[in-house]
């Protein structure tokens, strides 16, 4: 069910100036508060929207991701030069080098 925001358009009540409310599209919009039946409006409000990175612009992020591939193997999918493409579990040699990605 989509959340809406409502704002007073007077004085302001116990839910604040700005007020969410869960509602079905269907049902009709609020013209008075809930709580203290005071005049209000729905607001267009921003939505979140994700958009999934791919691999090369995580690495330029300065991330890195890794997948795994067996037990105790994942593969750094985020690879940079000097870095080894496979990490696996008791091998400190295979870990990438965070010092390069990192700095203070």
């Amino acid at each position: 069910m989509p959340i809406y925001e409502y704002e007073h358009l007077e004085k302001p009540c116990l839910r604040g100036k700005l007020f969410e409310v869960k509602q079905s599209i269907k049902e009709e919009s609020f013209t008075q508060c809930p709580t203290c039946l005071g005049p209000v409006r729905k607001r267009i409000s921003r939505i979140g929207i994700a958009v999934q990175k791919s691999n090369s612009e995580l690495r330029d992020l300065g991330l890195t991701k890794l997948v795994k591939r067996d037990d105790g193997v994942y593969e750094n999918v985020t690879q940079r030069e000097g870095e080894s493409r496979y990490m696996e579990a008791g091998k400190p040699e295979t870990l990438p080098d965070l010092s390069r990605i990192i700095s203070d």
